[in-house]
């Protein structure tokens, strides 16, 4: 099959990158042509009706666990090789990996997710009730996009197509270009995984290169899509997936500076504390969480002078280190010099280039006064992905209060208080939790945003834009992005689904005619 025109594709290899040198390591795959991306959607759209079965949904959740910590070795050095994240932290990663894909088949076999409501019918009320059966089915084939700073729990195994398999979705992933051998390491074993428990390996599939993503989002076959990048790449496919002829749901993580807001009380009762902690969780990972705090408002003069200096001995301790990528890096780098030729920015501990391939960690600060208006300093309200944060010195209330309201949404924003401003809904405490509130997805009091748990509670989402939706990818309750509800409205009880008849065959929780059955 030929695209327009009866060209012939052009096979485009797809190189694995050490980022520690920049030099091509192996030929992974090569980028798939239009026809390919066809050819693997109708190939995923086709194993729906097998994917439907609850039973064999959890099986493979679990399978794919196992097999990625079968192949657990080969997938870490990969993903070091690729990504220079280090193999203690990668090791970590993959147990979040396979604890999510567990947790996802727990949650499965709970059936809570679906959401069963059944209202029977009821002529004495006005007007009467007919017989009403309520529950969610999956939407169909998902295109899952990869971050590139989790390879592996944001990636072809991750959050993402755990959610989407366990709701009954197959999965088509978008590699990321950063770790190609680790994504077909693990798109491998998923698919093993798949053909264990008598499922066709196309219930998961991973395809390479640009171009790909762009037919990805097109494909009418395609009903949702999960993306973690950056704002300008997660909103152009959230444009296309809404210029479609038949637009369909987006679900983009795309960027979020995580503010914090250290009250004049905490910094005057542990500074140093508070410092070392915004150090360490600053440079985390070389700064590539999602979840940095990067912009972080301490008081001016006194108590901010200790935290600031606490700040600048554990920073200027970091040890260099690699970004994910060449153009991160450059990125990085020229972010930072834009900032810092700010008027009235100063640079404590000025971040840059380190040697072989490496960045230095480093923080700027700015009076809250050249925030609280509209003007060149607004650059220091976007995300500067690495190991760089700003300092935010403030005088009073009123100007954190002003740059408050300026920010745009966020993953997280956390608030350090003193010991007598967590006690009591009033007070200094309570209202910047209100201000914070409304700006993020996940609010923290006297911790760090870095660090994710992977729990029935946890939401990691938040405002535009650091989401395009008010889902959660982490967390049980992320299955809902792949679900729609439908009702069933006087049906013969013999052609009823077993999860809305009476006798709950099943045994999922329910509600009926207005009670809780569990």
């Amino acid at each position: 099959m030929c695209p327009a025109g009866g060209a012939i594709p052009v096979a485009v290899p797809v190189w694995s990158v050490d980022p520690r040198t920049g030099k091509q390591r192996e030929q992974v795959a090569t980028e798939a042509t239009a026809a390919e991306v066809d050819a693997a959607v109708r190939a995923a759209h086709a194993t729906r009706a097998a994917l439907a079965d609850r039973d064999t949904r959890i099986a493979l959740l679990r399978a794919a666990a196992d097999q990625l910590e079968a192949d657990g070795e080969a997938i870490i050095a990969a993903a070091d090789a690729e990504t220079a994240l280090g193999t203690a932290r990668l090791t970590g990663e993959l147990g979040r990996t396979t604890g999510q894909l567990r947790a996802f088949a727990d949650e499965v076999a709970d059936g809570g997710y679906l959401d069963v409501i059944i209202d029977h019918a009821d002529g004495s009320l006005t007007p009467p009730r007919p017989d009403l059966r309520r529950y969610k089915i999956p939407l169909g084939v998902a295109a899952v996009y990869s971050a590139s700073n989790f390879p592996l729990a944001f990636s072809v195994p991750g959050g993402d197509t755990a959610s989407a398999l366990a709701a009954g979705c197959p999965v088509v992933v978008k590699a990321h270009p950063d770790h190609p051998a680790t994504s077909e390491l693990a798109g491998a074993a998923l698919r093993r995984a798949a053909a264990q428990v008598g499922l066709p390996e196309d219930v998961i599939t991973v395809l390479h290169g640009f171009e790909a993503g762009v037919e990805l989002i097109k494909h009418p076959l395609v009903s949702a899509a999960g993306f973690t990048g950056s704002i300008r790449g997660g909103r152009a496919l959230f444009d296309a997936a809404a210029a479609r002829p038949t637009p369909i749901p987006f679900y983009g993580e795309l960027g979020s500076l995580n503010p914090v807001v250290v009250t004049e009380a905490a910094a005057g009762e542990r500074a140093g504390e508070i410092g070392g902690g915004l150090a360490g969780s600053m440079t985390m990972g070389v700064g590539q969480f999602c979840t940095k705090p990067g912009l972080v408002f301490a008081p001016a003069g006194g108590a901010g002078d200790e935290l600031l200096a606490a700040l600048t001995k554990k920073v200027g301790e970091a040890a260099p280190g690699v970004l994910l990528d060449g153009r991160m890096r450059e990125a990085f780098l020229a972010g930072v010099r834009e900032r810092a030729a700010l008027d009235g920015v100063e640079t404590p501990v000025a971040a840059g280039p380190g040697e072989a391939n490496t960045v230095a960690a480093g923080f700027l600060t700015v009076d809250a006064d050249r925030l609280a208006a509209e003007g060149a300093h607004d650059l220091l309200l976007e995300e500067c992905f690495g190991p760089v944060t700003v300092i935010v010195r403030y005088a009073d209330a009123d100007q954190v209060t002003a740059v408050l309201s300026r920010l745009p949404g966020n993953l997280t924003a956390t608030l350090h208080l003193g010991e007598a401003e967590g006690a009591g809904e009033g007070g200094q405490g309570g209202r910047l939790l209100a201000e914070l509130t409304p700006i993020a997805g996940r609010i923290l009091v006297n911790g760090w945003p870095t660090g994710v748990a992977v729990t029935a509670a946890q939401h990691h989402g938040g405002p535009y834009p650091a989401t395009t939706s008010t889902s959660t990818s982490v967390g049980a309750t992320a299955i809902e992005r792949w679900l729609r509800p439908v009702t069933y409205q006087s049906a013969p009880p013999a052609l009823l689904p077993p999860e809305l008849r009476d006798d709950n065959p099943l045994g999922l929780p329910r509600r009926v005619d207005g009670h809780r059955e569990h």
